[in-house]
């Protein structure tokens, strides 16, 4: 076991970087410092819910916390829910959500495993099943448990009180997967649980739970949400603005180099593993206008890129971002089509090499004067190509080819 060699005070200040909400604050200080002079790490517990295995960047911003409290030598307890997966968590959700097969589970929950050793250290992380425990309850042992719970402080969660209130339906098994849930914590002894703002009530579930059975209650940490590359929504694939941690490289960066210098002062705040002080440092000089947006971003893009794909790929794509773009270098390897002259329809094109998605996408980029013919803005969805002609496209932040007229 290591030793915990930063005070209680200073990872406290650490540890408040873009939170959304300590409670309470003062008790965790309080077990920050007992563990500090006990040299006992804190018992830092997780849940993931395996029918969600796809991880981008959004979900790293609680998974960061994690590797802090990891790095200050606490120990961190990464639970799958794979039982409690089987019922089904309705938060935020107006419906009941499909029960998954234990076979669906344990698939997504490999996977997730896999995903997270990008930032956690796993080989200093307990990867736990609830399944484990909850598996072996009894009819007698989950009616038990549901005694120390009344549908009131049930009803009090927003998605129950909205479906209630609307006299949509509520079944049971709903009621109790907050108080399994809340149980975990009962069974692992948490000090200290760690969340998104959408799982308040999950959290202080396992709170109440453990004053139920007589144990130290655990503190709550919850992170805000953060908006995906168009700055409005929060980042999700349903929305197609996220950055996964599969992207490779030069899709990684360049996403990162799309978003705008207000979202990159919160990306700064939420995402990078910076001391506290250097990040505060770094907002400071993009706000009063010393630290050039630009340079802040490509340090950004950079140092989230290098985390991922290691801090040599984070420096090379900073460097082909900088040939390619800021410079208006055309690479070497540049993708090169070659074209009946005449007119060409520029979505068509993109689509049929992959550059977008679909036609919306491509219009909403002509739209917002992100594609450049020649580094000069191109707004129309045909570009008339003539014999021999050369034009380098420029699509987005990243991607560039090359049109030639063919004769």
């Amino acid at each position: 076991m290591s030793r915990i060699t930063i005070s209680p005070e200073q990872q406290l200040r650490e540890l408040k970087r873009g939170v959304f909400e300590i409670l309470p604050e003062e008790e965790l200080l309080k077990k920050l410092t007992k563990s500090f002079e006990k040299q006992k790490p804190l018992v830092v517990k997780f849940g993931a819910d395996p029918s969600r295995p796809d991880i981008h960047l959004g979900h790293t911003v609680v998974l960061q916390k994690l590797r802090l409290l990891q790095d200050f030598g606490h120990e961190i307890y990464f639970l799958i829910g794979d039982y409690t997966a089987q019922i089904g968590d309705p938060t935020g959700k107006n419906k009941t959500r499909p029960i998954l097969t234990a076979e669906e589970v344990m698939q997504n929950a490999q996977t997730y495993k896999e995903q997270v050793g990008k930032v956690l250290d796993m080989s200093k992380t307990h990867v736990v099943f609830n399944k484990d425990w909850l598996g072996r309850f009894s009819g007698l042992d989950l009616i038990q448990l549901m005694a120390k719970a009344t549908v009131g402080a049930i009803l009090q969660r927003d998605d129950f009180n909205k479906r209630y209130t609307n006299s949509e339906a509520i079944y049971l098994h709903e009621f109790v997967y907050p108080i399994l849930q809340g149980y975990d914590s009962v069974f692992l002894k948490a000090d200290l649980e760690l969340g998104g703002t959408d799982q308040t009530f999950n959290l202080m579930m396992g709170r109440h739970l453990q004053h139920a059975y007589e144990q130290e209650a655990q503190c709550i940490l919850t992170m805000p949400l953060i908006e995906g590359t168009d700055g409005v929504h929060k980042m999700s694939k349903s929305m197609d603005n996220y950055i996964a941690l599969t992207d490779t490289p030069t899709n990684m960066f360049g996403k990162l180099m799309s978003i705008s210098d207000e979202l990159m002062k919160k990306y700064y705040l939420l995402l990078s593993r910076r001391p506290a002080q250097e990040v505060d440092a770094l907002i400071a000089g993009i706000t009063d206008e010393t630290l050039h947006p630009m340079e802040a971003k490509k340090t950004l893009a950079a140092e989230i890129t290098g985390y991922y794909h290691g801090e040599a790929a984070g420096r090379e794509e900073r460097e082909k971002f900088e040939a390619r773009f800021s410079k208006k270098q055309i690479p070497d390897d540049i993708q090169t089509i070659i074209k009946a002259p005449g007119p060409v329809p520029l979505l068509d094109l993109f689509l049929e090499l992959q550059l977008i998605k679909s036609k919306s996408e491509g219009r909403r980029l002509l739209q917002q004067n992100a594609v450049k013919a020649n580094f000069e803005g191109h707004t129309d969805e045909i570009l008339t190509l003539a014999a021999g002609q050369e034009v380098i496209l420029k699509i987005g932040k990243l991607r560039m080819l090359k049109l030639v007229g063919e004769g």
